[in-house]
């Protein structure tokens, strides 16, 4: 079974994979009710979606009719403004059909203008805080990615309480001096605070490249090999109060769950190291270059 841990300071004991609902962007509706049903199964009760990830939200909605109450429900917005974020939640409610998710996330608030906007007087945030004093929504969260996101992350919390963040977490990502310095320094706040902190692009290889031949059932490619896959999420997992989001590739799942469930074993860096050099894998943001790349 799927470890569970407090998810910060909301109460909720959530399992430590939360289930990236960008997999059912594209998925017809019968496979999408059937990856649903697999995620309970294995433990999952944690679900993250987002106003652009294709149909996610509506595959969401006929699975969540009878399954509401095991779930915890997250979904994100990508407006700035008052106006826009208020009007892209309350389509998130109508196209998940329920009247309240637990969480609802600023999605991939990193540049700073954005960041002016989103926090301003008629920014994105008073549409969530409104949301949350009208009982429409829990929780807020802030979200990104690139290597700048750490830093902006510890920016946003150092102006209003937010109940979580996501960011990326993997090895080579760790490599990275500035990324991995403002990491750590955002890990110890929200350690010390109880905001849950979420990580994505454990299991990146690199960007895709011009002659890979395989399906691209993700904007990167991922690793596939089941051993150092394991060790990829161990990696992430060996971090105590981190949550691993699954990834958009779903052939992949099954494959991730298997390894979350594996007894832990903190993988050593000389073997991250040799999975770097064997499979070719890559950071997929350097800073100034590809931090805004994310389909490039």
């Amino acid at each position: 079974m799927i470890e569970r841990i407090p998810f910060g300071r909301t109460g909720h004991l959530s399992s430590r994979i939360i289930f990236g609902a960008a997999a059912l962007g594209a998925m017809k509706p019968e496979r999408a009710i059937a990856t649903l049903d697999m995620i309970l199964e294995r433990g999952l009760n944690h679900i993250d979606t987002a106003a652009s990830y294709g149909d996610s939200e509506l595959r969401l909605a006929p699975w969540l009719k009878t399954h509401r109450s095991d779930v915890f429900l997250a979904t994100k917005t990508g407006e700035r403004t008052e106006e826009g974020a208020w009007a892209q939640f309350n389509r998130s409610l109508e196209r998940l059909q329920v009247d309240q998710v637990d969480l609802i996330q600023m999605h991939n608030l990193v540049k700073p203008d954005e960041w002016d906007t989103a926090m301003g007087a008629h920014g994105a945030l008073k549409a969530l805080t409104r949301a949350r004093d009208e009982g429409l929504v829990r929780f807020i969260g802030v979200t990104g990615h690139g290597t700048y996101v750490a830093a902006a992350h510890l920016k946003s919390l150092e102006a209003f309480p937010f109940d979580s963040v996501l960011c990326p977490y993997n090895y080579t990502m760790n490599r990275s001096g500035p990324y991995a310095e403002s990491f750590e320094r955002l890990y110890r706040l929200c350690q010390e605070r109880g905001v849950a902190m979420q990580t994505i692009k454990a299991i990146a290889a690199r960007r895709w490249q011009d002659a890979d031949e395989e399906k691209r059932y993700s904007w990167y490619r991922p690793i596939r090999d089941p051993e150092v896959l394991q060790r990829a999420v161990h990696y992430t997992l060996a971090r105590t109060g981190l949550f691993l989001n699954s990834t958009s590739d779903a052939t992949l799942l099954p494959a991730l769950l298997d390894a979350a469930e594996a007894p832990l074993q903190i993988p050593a860096d000389s073997d991250m190291a040799a999975d770097v050099e064997a499979l070719g894998i890559e950071p997929l943001f350097v800073r100034d270059q590809t931090d805004d790349v994310i389909n490039g």
